[in-house]
C-alpha cells in the first residue's frame, strides 16, 4: 500500500485560552475525495489551514510526502495585488503549468479572463479562484466552501470537473448535495477531535447519530458505576485499607473521565434555537404577476411573466448568476415596478428580507449594537423584549462576543446574525436571498425545520439543491431569454419535469423526419436493401428488442410505483434521488429501443416488399 500523500498527527491548538483541537489527525492519500465536516466554530478552516501549512499548530506533526504539490482555495480569496483575473489565475501554475488550460477553464465558466480585478462581484472572484486552483492540476486539492457565490450551472460544472480530476480533495461545504456526489471518505471535527468515516458523506449523518447514541448510552452506564463505587467507598469497610488503594484511584480516574464526558456532552448539545415571529395572517391572495415585464439595458430580464403565489406557498427561484433573480424578487416584493403588465398584492403583508450580500451589516457594528439598535441591552422580539446575551446565546453567540465588531465575525457567524436580526421582526412573509452560505448542517436542518413550521409565505432564492428539495413547494426557473417557467416540487423534481420535456421535443423533431425516413425506407425498397435481406445482427435486434422494452416498461413502472410512495422523499431523500436518475434513464434507453425498433421494422418491410 502506498504511503499517504499527507499526514496530520495528534494537533493541538489553542485560540484565547479555549481549545479547539485536541488530538485531530487525518491523512490524505492518492485519488482520496475527502470532506472535512463539523459545526461553525469546529475549527474546519483553520485544520485545512494547518493541512495546507498556512497555520502552525502548538503540538503535532504534519508531514507531506517529498514532491507533492498542493493548491488550496481560501474562503475569501484575495485578487486586489493582480491587475487582470488572466494574470491572477497563472500566477500559482507552478513550472509544469499550462496557460491554455487556464484559458479554457476561464472560457468554460463563462469568465473574460481580461476583466480587472478591482470590481469583480463575489461569484466572478470565486471562480477566478477555483481556475487558479484547478489549473495547476495539484496532488491534493483543498477547497474552502467552493459552491458560495455559485450558481447552480457553475456547482454542477465544478462536479463534474472534480469528479475527473486525478487530484486527491479535500473539501469543507455546506452543501450537502455537493459533498454526497464527491466525497469517498468523511473526517468529522468533534469537539476537539477527529473522526473518520470511510464512506461518502452520504452516510454521514446516520453514522453520527450512531455514535452520538452509543456516546450517550456509554455515560449512562459511567453513571451507574460511579453510583456503585461511590458507594463502596462511603459504606464499605474496607473502602480506606491500603490493598484498596488501586480501587480507589480507579474511582478519581472514574470521575475525571465523567467530568470530561460531561464537558463534551454540554458542547455536543449547544444548538442553534431559532424561532421567527409571526405576525398575523396575510390574505389568501400574496402576489398576483400578469403578463409582467422588465428590460434594462439590452435583452429582457422578464418577459411576459403571469405568476400567482397564495398564502403558505413556499417558492424556490433558480436560475443562472445574471439571470435576474434579484428583480424578479424585488418585482414582488414592489421594490421595482413592471415595464409591462400588472402586479396586484394582497393585503395584511409583513415582509422581511435576507439579503445575501448582508449589506445591512457595517462591519465596524459590534454584535450587540447589530441586535439591539444601539445604546441598549435588549432586544425587540415581537411585541416583547429579551437581554442581548440571552438572545445571543440563542444563536450560538458567547457573552464575550457582545462588543466583537462585525467585520471580525466569521462567515458561519454573520449568516447566523442576518438570521437573527431578520426573525427577531414580525412577519408573514419572507423573501431570502440565499440564506444558507457558511451554514452548518445542524443549523441548516433548524432552518428547514423552521420554515416548514412557518405559517406564512416563502420566497427562497438559493443554490443549494438539497435545501431547496428539502423546503420548497414549487420552483420559478429562468430559461433564458427572459422566459421564467413554474414547476411543481423541488429541484430533483424540476430536473426530471425538463428532462420530459426534451424528451418531448426529441419526439416532435422525430416525427418531423418521418418524411425523411419514409425515403430511405422507399430507397431500401428500390434497392432491394443489403444484398435484399436483413442482416443476421438485424433479426435478432428484431427478436431481442420487445424483450428488452418490455423489461424496461416494468422496471419504470416499478420507480413510478416507489414515487407515488407519500413519505419516500421526507424518509429517505437520498433514496428519493436514486429513484428518479433510475425512471430517467430507464425511461431514455426505452426511447432509444423503441427508436431502434422502428427503423428497423420500416427496413424489414421495405425488404420484405421488394
Amino acid at each position: 500500500m502506498a504511503p499517504p500523500l499527507l499526514t496530520l498527527q495528534e494537533i493541538e491548538l489553542t485560540f484565547g485560552g479555549t481549545p479547539l483541537f485536541e488530538g485531530a489527525e487525518f491523512t490524505v492519500a492518492e485519488r482520496d475525495r475527502l470532506c472535512l465536516v463539523g459545526r461553525n466554530g469546529s475549527g474546519k478552516s483553520t485544520l485545512l489551514k494547518i493541512a495546507a501549512g498556512l497555520v502552525e499548530p502548538d503540538s503535532g506533526k504534519r508531514f507531506i510526502k517529498p514532491g507533492v504539490t498542493m493548491r488550496y482555495l481560501e474562503q475569501e480569496p484575495d485578487l486586489s495585488s493582480y491587475a487582470s483575473v488572466f494574470d491572477y489565475a497563472v500566477s500559482d501554475l507552478g513550472s509544469e503549468g499550462d496557460e491554455y488550460r487556464v484559458t479554457q477553464l476561464l472560457s468554460e465558466l463563462g469568465l473574460d479572463g481580461s476583466l480587472p480585478t478591482d470590481n469583480l462581484s463575489g461569484g466572478e472572484a470565486r471562480r477566478a479562484a477555483i481556475v487558479r486552483a484547478l489549473a495547476a492540476e495539484p496532488d491534493i486539492l483543498m477547497l474552502d466552501e467552493p459552491t458560495n457565490h455559485l450558481d447552480l450551472p457553475a456547482i454542477e460544472w465544478l462536479e463534474k470537473e472534480l469528479s475527473g480530476l486525478r487530484s486527491a480533495l479535500v473539501i469543507i461545504s455546506h452543501d450537502r448535495r455537493f459533498l454526497s456526489n464527491l466525497s469517498n471518505r468523511v473526517v468529522w471535527i468533534d469537539r476537539g477531535f477527529t473522526r473518520e468515516l470511510d464512506q461518502g458523506f452520504s452516510e454521514f449523518e446516520a453514522w453520527r447519530d450512531d455514535l452520538l447514541e452509543q456516546e450517550e448510552t456509554d455515560r449512562h452506564k459511567l453513571d451507574r458505576k460511579l453510583v456503585r463505587e461511590n458507594h463502596w467507598l462511603v459504606h464499605g469497610v474496607s473502602g480506606r485499607r491500603k490493598r484498596n488503594q488501586k480501587r480507589l484511584s480507579d474511582l478519581y480516574g472514574l470521575r475525571e473521565e465523567r467530568q470530561k464526558m460531561a464537558e463534551r456532552s454540554r458542547r455536543a448539545s449547544q444548538n442553534v434555537s431559532m424561532t421567527v415571529v409571526e405576525a398575523q395572517n396575510s390574505g389568501k391572495l400574496v402576489v398576483e404577476m400578469k403578463g409582467v415585464s422588465k428590460v434594462w439595458d439590452g435583452p429582457p430580464i422578464i418577459s411576459d411573466l403571469s405568476l400567482k403565489i397564495t398564502r403558505k406557498d413556499r417558492i424556490g427561484i433558480v436560475g443562472p448568476n445574471g439571470s435576474g433573480k434579484t428583480t424578479l424578487l424585488k418585482l414582488i416584493t414592489g421594490d421595482y415596478e413592471p415595464d409591462a403588465g400588472s402586479i396586484r398584492r394582497g393585503t395584511q403583508l409583513e415582509l422581511i428580507t435576507l439579503d445575501q450580500k448582508r449589506d445591512e451589516l457595517t462591519p465596524a457594528t459590534t454584535l450587540k449594537d447589530a441586535l439591539t439598535g444601539g445604546g441598549s441591552d435588549q432586544v425587540a422580539i415581537g411585541d416583547k423584549t429579551r437581554h442581548v446575551i440571552g438572545y445571543m446565546k440563542d444563536f450560538l453567540f458567547t457573552p464575550e462576543q457582545a462588543n466583537t465588531p462585525i467585520e471580525r465575525l466569521s462567515g458561519g457567524e454573520r449568516g447566523r446574525l442576518m438570521l437573527a436580526r431578520a426573525f427577531a421582526r414580525p412577519s408573514n412573509m419572507l423573501v431570502l436571498d440565499e440564506p444558507t452560505n457558511d451554514l452548518d448542517l445542524e443549523t441548516l436542518d433548524l432552518l428547514q425545520e423552521l420554515l416548514s413550521d412557518y405559517s406564512g409565505t416563502v420566497l427562497l432564492v438559493s443554490h443549494d439543491r438539497d435545501f431547496i428539495d428539502r423546503v420548497v413547494t414549487s420552483v420559478v426557473v429562468s430559461e433564458g431569454d427572459g422566459q421564467w417557467t413554474s414547476y411543481a416540487g423541488g429541484y430533483t423534481d424540476m430536473r426530471a419535469q425538463q428532462g420530459s420535456s426534451a424528451k418531448a421535443e426529441k419526439k416532435a423533431r422525430r416525427g418531423k423526419d418521418k418524411n425523411r425516413s419514409s425515403e430511405q425506407s422507399a430507397e431500401v425498397k428500390n434497392t432491394g436493401g443489403a444484398g435484399g435481406k436483413l442482416s443476421y445482427k438485424d433479426k435478432f435486434a428484431l427478436e431481442q428488442l420487445p424483450i428488452e422494452m418490455a423489461a424496461l416498461q416494468s422496471k419504470i413502472e416499478g420507480f413510478k410505483n416507489k414515487l407515488d410512495e407519500a413519505d419516500f422523499f421526507s424518509r429517505d431523500p437520498d433514496g428519493f434521488q436514486k429513484v428518479i436518475d433510475g425512471l430517467a434513464q430507464a425511461e431514455t434507453s426505452l426511447e432509444d429501443c423503441e427508436e431502434r425498433w422502428l427503423e428497423l421494422e420500416e427496413l424489414r418491410e421495405a425488404v420484405e416488399g421488394s
